[in-house]
């Protein structure tokens, strides 16, 4: 919260890291962008009004997704 309140002072536009993939998204977050982990690398997301009340976790997929392949295919 420290980090949100003194981006929101400084009007900065340069993303916050966080780790946290628990904390909910409140109203000050909005206009923020932040960087969060997903046990591998960062990924950069924009807040918009639409994601309060969710948790940060929720925008950073932690699985990538491969093709369900038929087993006929070789």
């Amino acid at each position: 919260m420290d980090k949100v309140d003194a981006a929101q002072a400084a009007s900065s536009r340069k993303p916050i890291k966080t780790w946290s993939r628990r904390s909910t998204i409140t109203p000050d977050f909005v206009g923020l962008n932040f960087q969060i982990h997903n046990g591998k690398s960062f990924i950069d997301i924009y807040v918009t009004e639409n994601m309060v009340g969710h948790k940060l976790g929720e925008f950073s997929p932690t699985r990538t997704f491969k093709n369900h392949n038929p087993h006929t295919q070789k």
